[in-house]
């Protein structure tokens, strides 16, 4: 670990630690807790990946990093992570190493830190999803981690910006959604020309959207 993440890790309170289906995963107050749910994205992805043309992985709004580390731990592939959050990253850095698994991290919104001529052949994308009248709901999670604007949909949008510029021709991305969001979702997917979602799955507290992106 780099002095710059073991100083800004030492200035956590109460660090906490979770068993991410075998990863431990380090986070604090400031960061959104993991949820065991998430591992199916994780599992999807990873079988995504399996088949997907050749190039590295992206997650956005990653978080303290479990979900695209588990992905690439059971389907190993290079995998960029981006979140907005410095002590995000800053744990992400940090969980990446305690799994052995090379991961290169951009700080920064998403729209700001990827090359426009940069493609990734799968994205994993989480973003905040909870409609901003409704963050009051869960005041033991961090506003800038669940609050997904007026409808719930402004990071899912920016989200889905991100994809269609990035995702290679026959690559696929795996995005989380709030609760009765998929229909929302597919109606935003359907304005991009050739992107179509394949299916989506209602999860225990939200669901996932698998969205292909049609080959050349």
């Amino acid at each position: 670990m780099d002095t710059n993440t073991s100083a800004a890790l030492a200035s956590a309170i109460d660090v906490s630690r979770h068993d991410f289906e075998g990863l431990s995963i380090r986070y604090d107050e400031r960061v959104l807790a993991p949820r065991d749910w998430t591992a199916e994205q994780s599992h999807w992805a990873a079988a995504l990946i399996r088949t997907a043309p050749p190039g590295p992985v992206l997650e956005v709004c990653a978080g303290a990093g479990q979900i695209g580390l588990l992905a690439v731990r059971l389907a190993p592939r290079s995998l960029v992570c981006v979140d907005a959050d410095p002590v995000a990253c800053e744990f992400l850095r940090a969980n990446a190493l305690a799994a052995g698994v090379r991961v290169e991290v951009r700080e920064g919104p998403m729209d700001r830190v990827l090359q426009d001529d940069e493609r990734f052949s799968v994205i994993i994308a989480d973003p905040p999803w909870v409609p901003h009248r409704e963050i009051g709901r869960f005041p033991e999670d961090p506003v800038t981690a669940i609050d997904g604007g007026p409808d719930g949909l402004d990071l899912i949008r920016a989200c889905l910006a991100v994809i269609e510029r990035h995702l290679v021709p026959a690559g696929s991305a795996v995005l989380q959604i709030g609760p009765g969001q998929g229909a929302a979702v597919s109606e935003l997917v359907a304005t991009y020309g050739d992107l179509r979602v394949v299916e989506v799955r209602e999860l225990e507290r939200g669901g996932l959207v698998r969205i292909d992106r049609a080959p050349v």
